[in-house]
């Protein structure tokens, strides 16, 4: 049996709105067609993000912690932070040592009686602003030893950008609720597609259903925004 062999498939921005207005049962003619579906696309990948944990956009970093500070802002593409450490004797090959660190709320860290207390960081709590998130731990750092707080964080999905030719920031396995998901959301703005609204939102759903779930971690142990979960 002869096969490609390849496994390279993928759509860019231009094929992933035909295939969605194809679904609607309409033809992508104007500028303005084109405009209105990368905006759909767009909202389409904060709608994801608002969902939960997006595996393939978690990242990890670290950042030197300064003395007496206890505050430290985040760049505008960290959404949150899904699990932090302390780390000791940064870059050391026999030293370097990861301590666990706990994820309190903003209530939480309210009811410390001493939030001028400098020691080891334990502890860390998110602050969220329209400009990013600061991340701020306690007790604050002192100057004992040089602190490093590491962490992993979850990444805004890439916008959809131009020209069409672009790829989304997605896995190959997301193009399917990717491009139902649009279709969904064309519909919703178009007359001439109006009957077809509930099958198409449907058929996203479980779409969505479906990719999501074959990404899960598979541990029986997994990271969330905020905590764990058992599966």
């Amino acid at each position: 049996m002869a096969t490609s062999g390849t496994y390279t498939f993928n759509l860019d921005l231009g094929q992933i709105m035909e295939e969605a207005y194809e679904r609607c049962n309409i033809e992508m003619r104007t500028g303005f067609d084109y405009r209105t579906a990368r905006r759909s696309l767009d909202l389409l990948m904060l709608e994801w993000q608002n969902r939960g944990l997006s595996l393939w956009t978690v990242k990890d970093t670290s950042v030197a912690l300064t003395p007496g500070t206890g505050s430290y802002a985040l760049t505008p593409e960290k959404l949150d932070i899904v699990e932090a450490f302390m780390r000791t004797n940064a870059g050391s090959t026999t030293k370097q040592s990861d301590l666990t660190m706990q994820r309190i709320s903003i209530a939480q860290y309210s009811h410390q009686t001493n939030k001028l207390l400098q020691g080891r960081p334990i502890q860390y709590w998110v602050e969220r602003a329209p400009s990013g998130i600061t991340v701020n731990v306690w007790p604050i750092p002192d100057s004992s030893q040089t602190w490093t707080l590491g962490y992993y964080y979850m990444e805004r999905i890439e916008d959809s950008g131009s020209p069409a030719t672009l790829n989304m920031d997605v896995p190959a396995r997301f193009l399917p609720p990717l491009t139902a998901g649009l279709a969904y959301q064309i519909a919703i703005k178009k007359p001439e597609a109006a009957t077809r609204i509930e099958f198409l939102k449907q058929d996203y759903e479980e779409q969505w259903n479906l990719a999501s779930d074959a990404a899960r971690e598979k541990a029986s142990l997994y990271v969330v925004p905020g905590g764990y979960q058992y599966l």
